[in-house]
């Protein structure tokens, strides 16, 4: 079973899930941007037939990729140790796994949002996101 939050607790440790969370997008952007010139000098090197070919820049462009990707697994383990579900890099969606009469749901947070503000059950997702308001917090468990 996942770890469970409180709401407090959540809400204590977005700032670091935030901060890891743009960190982990940055390296994602990253390892594509690597990606892509690897595959244009890869086209180049078809058409050319290997001519004219910086094997030091393309060296250089295949290091990053592979820093950027062994920095992104590191983060996104960080996060996930922090007992959190990352549920989309690409987004930066987030859900923190808690208990509302007695049922597992997830407080969901999307980067860009200042404040957890959503829940959501397990099954639902992000389309069924309901905003978390007096009640919900009033029956969450504190386990």
């Amino acid at each position: 079973m996942a770890r469970l939050f409180t709401f407090e607790l959540a809400a204590k440790l977005l700032p670091r899930v935030r901060a890891a969370l743009r960190q982990a997008v940055d390296l994602h952007n990253d390892y594509q941007q690597a990606e892509q010139e690897i595959g244009a000098a890869q086209q180049r090197i078809t058409m050319l037939g290997g001519a004219l070919v910086d094997t030091r820049e393309l060296l250089n462009v295949r290091a990053r990729r592979e820093a950027s990707v062994r920095l992104l697994r590191q983060t996104i383990e960080s996060i996930q140790d922090m007992g959190c579900l990352l549920k989309d890099l690409d987004t930066g969606l987030v859900d923190f796994p808690t208990l509302y009469r007695g049922q597992e749901v997830y407080l969901c947070w999307k980067l860009g949002e200042a404040e957890i503000a959503w829940w959501h059950g397990t099954e639902e997702g992000f389309g069924g996101r309901k905003p978390i308001d007096a009640e919900f917090l009033a029956q969450l468990s504190d386990e």
